[in-house]
Parts: C-alpha cells; sequence; structure tokens
C-alpha cells in the first residue's frame, strides 16, 4: 500500500475502493492548547488586545537587546580593543551605534526578516525550512540551506549561555560603582540569582511574565530618560547621527578601529531573539514596542552615555550608572538586575522553544516536555536543557568573573547567526516574498556587507573566550546531524527484515490465532509492517482480532490544520491504517485524536486497545556503510536516553507495550 497522500481534504477511504466518506473536521483537531493559542494570537492582534500583545512582548522579545546599554558603549572605551574617549572617538563610536541600529535591527530584521515567516512562525530553523521549500529539485542546495540552518540554530545555544551570565553579572557590577567595598560579593550574588533563575523554571513563567512586561517598560522609559536629560547637558552629542563621523571614525584609527567593531555589535545582540519570537507575538506588536518606545529609549541612552563622556571620560568605567544621580544608583542597580533577570528567561524560554523546533524536524530526539500553563501551548519547559543552560551558564560567571571578560566572548555566536540568517533569508525571499532574482541578491548582498564586517571584528576574539560559544555550537551541531543521519540509516535498516502489509496479510490468513480487542502498532514506514507486529506474531503467534497500523508523521511547517491532519485507510475488517500528521510545533495527542475514528465508523474502546511500540536497540558496527563507529555509538546513546515515544504521544502506560529489537547501522 502506499505511503499516505498530502491532500488538501483529510479523507477516509477504501483501500480497494471510492471514497466513502469526508472526514471534514474529524480528520484531526488542534488539542485544547493549540486551539487556544491559535485564536488568542489571531485575537490579540487588534483593540486592547494589541496593546496588552505589546506591553508582555517588551520583555519576552527586547529583553536581550534592551539589556545592551549596561556594557555595550562601555566595551568600546573600556575594552579589549579601547580606544582614548576623546571627542573625536565618542561621536564616531555613537555614529556606528546609531547606524548599527539602523541597519542591522531595524531594516535589516524589523523591515525585511520578520517578513519572512513560515505560516506565522519565525526562528532561524523556520527560517530554514522556508529557504529549502524553494529548493526541492536541487537536494546539493537543500542540504547546504539545511546544515546552514542547523549551524545557525547550534550557535544560538552558545549565545543562550553567554547572555545570561552576562546580562546579571553586569547589573549586578552596578554595585561597585556606589562602594569598592562590595566588589567581593559580585560574583556570589549573581551565581545566586542565576540558579534561582534556574530553579524556578519548573514552575512556569506564566505568572511572573505577567509582571515582565510593566518592568521591561519603566525599564526602557528609565534609560529613556535618562539618556534625554545627558543629551540634554551636552546637545552637541546629536552630530553622531552624520556618519561622516563613523568614517572618520576609521580614518583615524584604521584597522584598530575596525577591531573595535566588535564592541560596537553588542548594541546589536538580540536582534535574532525578536524574530524567534515571531511566532509568540506577531510582527504587528514587535513593530510597535520597536518604533514606538524600544528603538528610540536604546538610542537616547546610548547618545546620553556619549554626552557624559564628552563632558566627563573618567566616566569611561561604567557610563551606564554613572548616567544617573547619586541618590538613584542603588534603585537602578535593582532595576537592571530585574531587567536582567528578564531577559534571561526569554533567552532560557527561547532555548526550550528552539529545541522543541529541533525535535519537531527530527534533528534532536525526543525529549520531555512538561507544559507549565493550561492556556498557552508556548509556555513549556524542558528538564535537560535547563540542566545544562544551568550548569555551563554558573561556569561562565565563576571562570570569566567580570562582564568586561565575557565581552570578549561574545558576539562570535550571535555575528555568524546573523551572516547566515541574512543568507536563508535571501533564499527565503525568493518564495515568500515572491522577489526577482536580482532584488533577492542585491539586498541580501547589502545586509552582508555590516554583517560580514562585524563578523571580522569579531573573529579576533576567539582566543579570548569566543571559541566557547563555537565550540559549544560545534558540540549540538554534531549530536543534531548525527541524530538526522541516524534516523535515516535506521529508517532504511528498517525496511529490509518487513514486508509489505499485503504478503502479511496472506501470510497470517491462515493458522493465526485471534484475541479479541484492538492493537494499535505504531509505524515508522507506513507501507510495510511495523517491526513491532512482526516480532509480537512470529513469538506469540497470536493477533488482535482489530489492527489499527498508526503513522504519526511531524511536517516542516509549524502547524498542520485541523481538516488536513488525518488520514484512515481500511484495508479488510482486521487491518486499517491510520496517519496523523502534526507541524512542528504541536503536541500529539494520539489516544485523544484516535478517539476521531468513530466519524469513520472505527470506534475504538480505550479500556480494550492496546499500543504497541517498537523499541530499537543500536549496534554500531564499522560492516556496513553509515557513519563513522564514533558517531553510530553516539547514536546509540541518543536512541538510549530519547525520551519515549509513550510519553511524547500521550499514551496510556499501563495500556502500552513496547517490543524492544536490535539494528546494525
Amino acid at each position: 500500500m502506499p505511503a499516505f497522500r498530502r491532500n488538501a481534504r483529510a479523507r477516509i477511504r477504501r483501500a480497494d475502493g471510492p471514497k466513502i466518506a469526508r472526514s471534514g473536521r474529524g480528520g484531526g483537531f488542534l488539542r485544547r492548547e493549540d486551539r487556544l493559542d491559535t485564536e488568542e494570537r489571531q485575537a490579540k492582534s487588534r483593540g486592547l488586545g494589541l496593546a496588552i500583545l505589546c506591553l508582555t512582548g517588551l520583555g519576552v522579545v527586547y529583553g536581550d537587546i534592551g539589556t545592551s546599554p549596561l556594557y555595550a558603549l562601555r566595551e568600546c572605551f573600556a575594552g579589549a580593543h579601547r580606544v582614548p574617549p576623546t571627542p573625536e572617538n565618542v561621536l564616531g563610536i555613537l555614529s556606528l551605534v546609531f547606524w548599527t541600529l539602523l541597519i542591522v535591527v531595524t531594516l535589516k530584521y524589523h523591515v525585511y526578516v520578520l517578513r519572512l515567516d513560515d505560516r506565522g512562525e519565525g526562528g532561524i530553523l523556520a527560517l530554514m525550512s522556508l529557504a529549502r521549500g524553494k529548493s526541492k529539485g536541487a537536494k546539493g542546495v537543500a542540504r547546504v540551506l539545511a546544515l546552514l540552518g542547523i549551524f545557525g540554530a547550534a550557535l544560538l545555544y552558545g549565545d543562550g549561555i553567554i547572555t545570561p551570565a552576562i546580562s546579571v553579572l553586569s547589573a549586578v557590577e552596578g554595585l561597585e560603582v556606589g562602594t569598592k567595598v562590595l566588589e567581593p560579593f559580585v560574583v556570589p550574588i549573581t551565581v545566586a540569582i542565576l540558579i534561582g533563575l534556574f530553579l524556578i523554571q519548573r514552575r512556569g513563567t506564566e505568572r511572573v511574565g505577567a509582571i515582565f512586561g510593566p518592568i521591561m517598560f519603566v525599564w526602557f522609559a528609565t534609560i529613556g530618560v535618562l539618556g534625554v536629560a545627558g543629551i540634554l547637558r551636552q546637545p552637541s552629542v546629536l552630530a553622531a547621527v552624520n556618519p561622516a563621523h563613523a568614517l572618520a571614525f576609521f580614518g583615524r584609527n584604521g584597522f584598530h578601529g575596525f577591531l573595535v567593531l566588535g564592541a560596537v555589535f553588542l548594541v546589536a545582540t538580540g536582534g535574532e531573539a525578536l524574530y524567534a519570537d515571531l511566532g509568540h507575538f506577531g510582527e504587528r506588536p514587535i513593530q510597535i514596542d520597536w518604533f514606538g518606545l524600544v528603538g528610540l529609549s536604546l538610542v537616547a541612552n546610548y547618545f546620553g552615555q556619549g554626552a557624559l563622556l564628552l563632558s566627563d571620560p573618567k566616566a569611561v568605567s561604567n557610563p551606564f550608572y554613572r548616567l544617573a544621580p547619586s541618590w538613584g544608583l542603588y534603585p537602578l542597580v535593582g532595576l537592571s538586575t530585574a531587567a536582567t533577570i528578564i531577559a534571561s528567561q526569554a533567552i532560557i524560554s527561547g532555548a526550550f522553544s528552539l529545541t522543541r523546533q529541533a525535535i519537531g524536524q527530527r534533528y534532536l530526539p525526543r525529549m520531555k516536555v512538561e507544559h507549565t500553563s493550561k492556556t498557552r501551548i508556548g509556555q513549556i519547559y524542558m528538564p535537560a536543557v535547563n540542566r545544562a543552560l544551568a550548569v555551563l551558564t554558573v561556569a561562565l560567571v565563576l571562570a570569566f568573573r567580570k562582564s568586561t571578560n565575557l565581552a570578549a566572548a561574545y558576539g562570535m555566536a550571535v555575528t555568524t547567526t546573523m551572516v547566515i540568517t541574512t543568507l536563508l533569508a535571501g533564499v527565503a525571499s525568493r518564495k515568500r516574498l515572491k522577489w526577482p532574482l536580482a532584488a533577492a541578491v542585491g539586498v541580501t548582498a547589502g545586509f552582508l556587507v555590516p554583517d560580514l564586517a562585524f563578523f571580522g571584528a569579531n573573529l579576533v576574539k576567539i582566543a579570548r573566550g569566543g571559541w566557547f560559544p563555537l565550540a559549544v555550537a560545534a558540540a549540538v551541531f554534531t549530536v543534531m546531524t548525527t541524530w538526522r543521519r541516524g534516523r535515516d540509516l535506521l529508517h532504511e535498516r528498517l525496511r529490509g527484515p518487513l514486508v509489505p502489509i499485503d504478503d502479511f496479510r496472506r501470510e497470517v490468513s491462515q493458522g493465526s490465532v485471534s484475541v479479541p480487542g484492538t492493537a494499535v502498532y505504531l509505524s515508522m514506514i507506513p507501507d510495510l509492517i511495523p517491526g513491532a507486529l512482526r516480532h509480537n506474531y512470529d513469538f506469540n503467534r497470536v493477533l488482535h482480532e482489530r489492527i489499527v497500523l498508526l503513522t504519526v508523521e511531524t511536517e516542516t511547517i509549524p502547524f498542520v490544520p485541523r481538516e488536513e491532519r488525518m488520514e484512515v485507510r481500511r484495508i479488510d475488517d482486521r487491518f486499517h491504517q491510520v496517519g496523523l500528521r502534526y507541524g512542528y510545533m504541536q503536541n500529539p495527542d494520539v489516544p485523544r485524536a484516535l478517539e476521531r475514528l468513530a466519524d469513520a465508523g472505527l470506534k475504538l474502546d480505550p479500556k480494550t486497545t492496546l499500543y504497541f511500540l517498537g523499541k530499537e536497540s543500536i549496534i554500531p558496527t564499522s560492516k556496513k556503510r553509515g557513519m563513522a563507529v564514533w558517531r553510530e555509538k553516539l547514536f546509540a546513546f541518543q536512541t538510549r536516553n530519547a525520551w519515549s515515544a509513550m510519553s511524547a504521544f500521550c499514551l496510556p502506560p499501563e495500556r502500552s507495550i513496547e517490543i524492544r529489537g536490535h539494528i546494525e547501522l
């Protein structure tokens, strides 16, 4: 029997006859949380809902880039490649900051990349999926795009480890501005805050998230007001808007000025995060926040810090905190700490979401996912990811100890990701925006100029800590590609001993013992019998009176509509074949989905239905052509530790049976 067709409507058909029914809404459905999240997103795109969405998005979308003023400008004048805070250099740096925010963050991300959504979803994996859709006829191109997307996603994990460390550490360092007595306590306080942050992830962030938006609104309003106050004291700083100051800066400082771009780029870190949150908030609220508050506050604060340096070059050690009046220092430290905690929370949640997308697109093994909200599907907690982030983030703080040391490692991963995003966006614009080739190439080349300049300036950071996010990315990339390649090889190996369904039917037509009830067998390959059925029959010589061969597939799109989610084929009175399709942002609930089979006259009794799953034990070997032995061992380890299909598909444990088989790769 052929594999399921990707028809526009899910249909219930006889294997050898005409259509007998149309499933309509019965052909699959959204879980309650899927439905609420989708309806909520649509309803909130207007009126009061839009205002609420804009407010809540301030913390999630802009937490990362919003806390960059804590350290970005300081690193330009006090970092590894610092330049003296002369008036000419201050105006030159500010000009670079302004045009970076305008070109990279505003034009590239808010005007261009946000339009490249994959059915409402954003993020580099969604962009990869969209770009690959244009290259189906060219396997080589599709493979290159896939590898770029995977590596870009892997880089975001490195960024996700550094961001909480540098953000919280730089906020707590404000205590040193008031008195050096508190300096020994900066690292312990930072570690305590980070540990507490990771510990509360299990409880979910829905309730705490309700105050994230208002706090970040106060944060952006505060840094904006501080910036404006600084500008009013030194209005000449506004001359930095003229790009001639940026060009003159390079003329005076030469190659050293080029290296300073590595610090200037810190003002744009977090740009990739806003695209990843597109699916949660939508394009319009993200743009309203940026053009109405965030962008203006950031520019004002950077210019305010620059104005302070023009009048007091000695403030270079920490211009952000010295911009505040003496009475407001400690309240500002408290507010900064809260803002960085929120920014870190957004990064952690983003890592959960990214991992979920990677699992859905079959680049990572299944992991345990806990839903922390009854109404919002995006509120998830992944224990394995949380533990890894916690250990590595705390280790970074203990190893580097100062935010200026971490800044030397920060930026390498983000610049690489931004280059990859520009390349993928150029390909995706041909499909999503219907741009002609010349326009796509021109826009891509235009954005690659600043991207590659920042990338080149950050290359020198590799020896001073930039190797860390790259090492994390390399490890994650190896894990992701090994899992995908291993699953493809496993699929090939499984086809060997298995037989077509019709051949198996003829084999068991005589001599088999029938037992009452329904058996649901999960199958990887729709046109062959599953290994669990083969083993069960060979050892027990019995079959249930009704057998459902179930294939659950995850598509390369974020959501599969309800009417396209299920297809049923009746083979004979005993055998039925069911296909369920989900998007990579959806959570399969197999028992709930199979309830809809009653519409096709195939009602399952939960009390007499058993679920059979195959559990493969991988045997690494060099006898067959596949992967290197060390990668086969890695794949075997991943398979042993993957979250069980029983839990991932919400199968009842008391009625589920795993049958183990041994496979040589």
